[in-house]
């Protein structure tokens, strides 16, 4: 006999489809193991029977209700809680006992109303331990409907509203059955008992429950031969409305909208997760951002600050020059031609006047720009330690997506301690002195060529002992040739002119290559500070990017399936 229409069948074809494609989603994104189970053991629900789920605290009289509704004592009642283990109930030809581990036993009975349904007993919301916790939320998920017993000595109370909380999430139907109504004295304190559930019950599932006061001992009592209790039970709406949920249509549409409202719940609860994800990586992005911008500011000021002190340098060369030109005034001239017929003299001369201490200066100079490089490197290395420092302090105690911790968290936080530990290492090792010299090696390397750190016995003094050699050679023929006069008038203002242009030349080559060769080692520093913080970072840098690209796809994925799940909800209101 066919059960399903041709569209009930091509709904129930998609459903399982896309369920199980939810499902393969899931285990790559990592979701927990209780999870997975739940959406796997919601699409099996698909092929099983109607599931009845009891839920309530042990004193609400649970047994005593699901006796009641089997219409015979099935299971233990009693003032202290007789229910420690999950009991499911199903149809058998014998009255049975599998007992499938401590917590979990399956109980068969030939009685007619489970030949459509089978009936999940669950220990009270007040005695669950952990592995009852766990058995109970494995059938939750599956229940195609859920009957929360409370009970008018003491409705609605906290462990039956946490336990509201938890199964709430799970997109449940839930009908509230309140138990013991023949304990109210009058209809009006029965009425304010409705009122107060209704109204807890509204705030946390979002929308009233339907209500039904009974009494389950009356009931019993009415099947069990005294039919006068059965008006005072109240218990035949309640089992109308059952019946009702169980008939051919209802049955179908909630045992395929049960499975839909499990997926709905495990995308909105996995799409959460993938924002607070995708939130954790926007602020470590913004953190990487800001660390770029001040890298780069931090290039830009070096770049300031060292064409300043470059001045410096160049002021120190400028003065030379002005003593040069002085020197050559003073003793490229008539008064002083012995002088200059002593090469030796003169270079000595022009080494003590004109070059000085200039060498020493310079060098001091150099080793000053060296220092402040050091300490503005180390100061940028501190920076970062200090933003992931503050990152790492930030998250402590956070962990996005509840307790799904997963690879996801591992990862990264192993990443931000990995570069944390590598920067504080190279803050706490950093050898000033070490620094310094690496880079001292490099400049002194750089500028060598320029000969100015030993200007005054390769540089400038060969300049003047040629010069001198030169005007020697000049005045002795000049003195043999018997024209001295002409010497002031002509040779010797040339000479001068000649020798401070040479030197204006000289030095201006050497300034051009002294700058030129601590630019590009400055610059070459600053490229490998810089390249050594970003490789620091960078294995963080490529996990946040890749990470994020990850979880933007999956935010999509996530979403067309809700897309999905949505509509099919909707093609089965539609077809009810």
């Amino acid at each position: 006999m066919q059960l399903l229409t041709k569209s009930q069948q091509d709904i129930l074809t998609e459903e399982r489809s896309l369920l199980n494609k939810l499902r393969v989603d899931l285990a790559k994104f990592g979701a927990t193991e209780e999870d997975q189970a739940a959406l796997e053991q919601s699409i099996d629900q698909l092929d099983d029977f109607f599931l009845l789920v009891i839920v309530g605290e042990f004193n609400a009289g649970k047994s005593a209700f699901i006796n009641a509704l089997l219409g015979q004592t099935i299971l233990k009642e009693g003032v202290t809680p007789t229910t420690t283990r999950v009991h499911v109930l199903r149809h058998g030809d014998t009255e049975s006992r599998l007992i499938e581990s401590d917590h979990l036993h399956i109980l068969t009975a030939p009685i007619e109303i489970l030949e459509n349904l089978s009936i999940v007993d669950t220990p009270g919301t007040n005695a669950i331990i952990r592995e009852h916790e766990l058995i109970t939320n494995q059938f939750v998920p599956r229940a195609d409907l859920i009957l929360f017993i409370t009970s008018t000595d003491r409705p609605f109370s906290e462990s039956e509203r946490a336990f509201l909380e938890q199964i709430r999430d799970w997109g449940k139907k839930v009908v509230v059955v309140l138990n013991k109504v023949d304990l109210v004295q009058s209809q009006a304190d029965l009425n304010e008992i409705i009122e107060f559930i209704r109204e807890n019950a509204r705030s946390l599932l979002g929308i009233a429950p339907e209500i039904f006061p009974v009494s389950a001992r009356l009931a019993m009592q009415a099947k069990l031969g005294q039919p006068q209790f059965w008006d005072d039970s109240r218990f035949e709406a309640l089992e109308n409305y059952i019946q009702q949920n169980l008939d051919e249509t209802s049955r179908l549409r909630l045992k395929f909208l049960n499975p839909i409202g499990v997926g709905e719940r495990l995308v909105l609860r996995y799409l959460e997760i993938v924002g607070g994800r995708l939130k954790l990586l926007d602020d470590d992005f913004a953190m990487m951002e800001d660390v770029d911008r001040q890298l780069d500011i931090y290039a830009s000021d070096m770049r300031r600050e060292f064409q300043f002190r470059n001045s410096d340098v160049e002021k120190i060369l400028f003065e030379m020059e002005q003593r040069g030109d002085l020197f050559f005034d003073d003793v490229i001239r008539i008064g002083r031609i012995f002088d200059l017929m002593r090469k030796d003299r003169v270079q000595k001369e022009f080494e003590q006047v004109v070059v000085g201490d200039v060498p020493q200066r310079l060098e001091s100079r150099v080793a000053a720009m060296i220092d402040w490089l050091v300490e503005a490197d180390l100061r940028q290395w501190q920076t970062v330690t200090d933003h992931l420092s503050e990152r790492r302090q930030q998250y402590k105690d956070r962990i996005v997506g509840g307790d799904q911790v997963g690879v996801f968290h591992l990862e990264r936080e192993r990443l931000i301690e990995g570069v944390g530990r590598e920067t504080n290492r190279v803050v706490e090792s950093y050898d000033k002195t070490r620094e310094a010299q690496k880079i001292a090696d490099g400049v002194q390397s750089a500028v060598a060529a320029t000969a100015v750190l030993e200007i005054g016995a390769v540089g400038l003094g060969v300049l003047i002992t040629t010069l001198a050699t030169t005007m020697a050679l000049d005045v002795t023929g000049i003195v043999m040739a018997s024209v001295l006069a002409m010497l002031g008038i002509f040779v010797l203002p040339a000479k001068r002119r000649q020798a401070r242009k040479e030197m204006h030349e000289r030095v201006a080559l050497m300034r051009e290559n002294l700058m030129k060769a601590l630019t590009n080692q400055f610059e070459n520093e600053i490229q490998r500070s810089l390249g050594n913080i970003r490789d620091a970072i960078a294995p963080y840098t490529r996990f946040v990017r890749s990470e994020g690209d990850k979880l933007k796809m999956e935010r999509e994925q996530m979403t067309n399936f809700q897309r999905a799940l949505g509509r099919l909800r909707t093609q089965l209101e539609e077809e009810s």
